[in-house]
């Protein structure tokens, strides 16, 4: 009985995409506190909201692509192309899990938060998803997504999502999304071939390709600096310790354009680019909490 549980629970992980949608809440949880400067029980209900639309939506998601996951063998086996739950089941729970994110979001937050929250669900599944069946740019577009959680987060603490500090927020969000993708892209090209997308991979070559993506990198890391640039309440501590983490991803980064055929570097890549965003939004947090003071 308690196997079962086990993995029932291991199944709602992999259809919510926990890792993923665990750092949407994340990213919601930045922009609360980037307005707020403090932690607050007003901000658990609305990051939680957040989260569970991330995870409705991320089911939605595997329910849309059941067929192109099938075919792939990074996705073959996901829970509805493995059949351990059936599309059926998976779309009856991800409407379900969909209605109480909104719900939540609606009695805790704001009009503008609820807003972003139904465009950040319509424009993931109804917009990017169909997208990127039909043209290969389609991530450009639908990095929108990432960009809207923290914005989510800002306005449910009483800012506006025309202020420039969360407007910085939300463009380093966005662009980071396109080198994570395009990573992936030439990480399991094979996969995205077999499954029909079309793929920057078959316009450009892969040396092509990771010049552009290096340039999206670099591009992220100087975009790092419009958080403090535009937000002189920044601490000096702060502004530092941003300026030397874009300097590192920059450097390390740039072997890309050598060893952009030799996988395990490719991999190691996607996971820094990753780690640097989570090390840029923890000195955010740090500073907005523990610096305010000063």
């Amino acid at each position: 009985m308690i196997k079962k549980i086990l993995n029932y629970i291991k199944l709602l992980l992999e259809l919510c995409k926990f890792k993923i949608t665990s750092f949407v809440a994340l990213s919601t949880f930045v922009g609360y506190i980037l307005y707020s400067k403090e932690l607050s029980i007003n901000m658990i209900l609305p990051v939680i909201g957040v989260f569970i639309l991330a995870c409705g939506s991320s089911s939605l998601n595997h329910y849309q692509e059941r067929f192109t996951d099938a075919l792939m063998s990074r996705t073959c086996k996901r829970p509805i192309p493995s059949g351990r739950i059936s599309a059926n089941h998976a779309l009856i729970l991800s409407i379900a899990i969909i209605i109480i994110s909104l719900t939540i979001i609606y009695f805790t937050t704001n009009i503008v938060s609820l807003i972003l929250s139904l465009l950040a669900l319509i424009w993931y599944n109804f917009f990017y998803t169909p997208l990127k069946k039909k043209i290969a740019m389609a991530v450009v577009p639908g990095s929108l997504i990432g960009a809207l959680p923290p914005m989510i987060g800002y306005t449910s603490a009483g800012g506006s999502p025309f202020d420039y500090q969360i407007l910085a927020l939300a463009l380093f969000f966005f662009i980071w999304q396109i080198p994570h993708f395009w990573l992936l892209l030439l990480i399991f090209n094979n996969d995205y071939q077999k499954a029909n997308f079309p793929t920057l991979t078959k316009i450009f070559s892969n040396e092509q390709l990771s010049r552009i993506t290096f340039i999206w990198i670099v591009s992220l890391s100087v975009c790092s600096y419009f958080i403090f640039l535009l937000d002189y309440s920044f601490k000096i501590y702060s502004v530092i310790a941003l300026i030397v983490l874009s300097i590192w991803l920059i450097i390390e980064s740039s072997r890309l354009l050598l060893k952009y055929s030799e996988k395990s570097f490719l991999k190691e890549t996607f996971l820094r680019i990753n780690l640097y965003v989570l090390a840029v939004i923890t000195v955010i947090s740090i500073d907005r909490l523990l610096f305010k003071e000063i």
